[in-house]
């Protein structure tokens, strides 16, 4: 195990995971391009929600190559990098249901954001979360589901419209696994 962890914080590891989660952070807020043009101004904060977990995670990463520890973007990465990737997953293989097919594009979208579940699980042991900054990460997560599915201001699937109170209800108990993940990882692991 020492191992693993000592490769996971090599420079060159660190170096190679930051350059990747730059690359699909800018192709993340592409992708959202048309959905961020239309969004009121008071949501845009909230409607990337895969490129912002990504941006979270790049600040974590920069903080290891560092030495250090920015624990509140450390709490923000684990809980929406977990969230929205397994979360991406489920919609593209609920797309594959629905529609009977999958491009290409879709099946990197499937393996990206499991990636990006694993990755953030993957640096828990380093985190330094602390119980204020797990909750400022959940209050962050529930308000962007209301954001979601009360504004209707979701990632864009139309296959998937008749499904929507299914996908937020779906969505709600992703962030509650999530942001309690995290507690057990990071929060309850580091006091026993």
């Amino acid at each position: 195990m020492r191992f693993v962890f000592s490769l996971l914080m090599h420079r060159s590891v660190l170096s190679l995971l930051l350059f990747i989660n730059i690359l699909g952070t800018i192709y993340g807020y592409i992708w959202y391009g048309s959905q961020l043009a239309e969004t009121p101004a008071q949501f845009l904060l909230f409607v990337p929600d895969s490129p912002t977990a990504s941006l979270f995670f790049v600040f974590v990463l920069i903080a290891f190559l560092l030495g250090r520890n920015w624990p509140l973007f450390e709490a923000l990465a684990i809980v929406t990098l977990f969230k929205y990737g397994i979360w991406a997953v489920v919609m593209n293989l609920l797309v594959w249901k629905v529609t009977g097919t999958l491009d290409w594009v879709a099946w990197m979208l499937i393996l990206s954001h499991a990636a990006m579940a694993v990755e953030g699980i993957l640096y828990a042991p380093f985190y330094r979360i602390k119980p204020w900054h797990l909750a400022f990460a959940a209050i962050w997560t529930l308000h962007n589901d209301v954001i979601d599915y009360v504004f209707r201001m979701l990632p864009r699937y139309s296959m998937l419209d008749q499904y929507i109170p299914e996908i937020g209800y779906f969505t709600f108990w992703l962030s509650v696994v999530s942001i309690g993940i995290t507690y057990f990882l990071c929060v309850q692991a580091k006091r026993s």
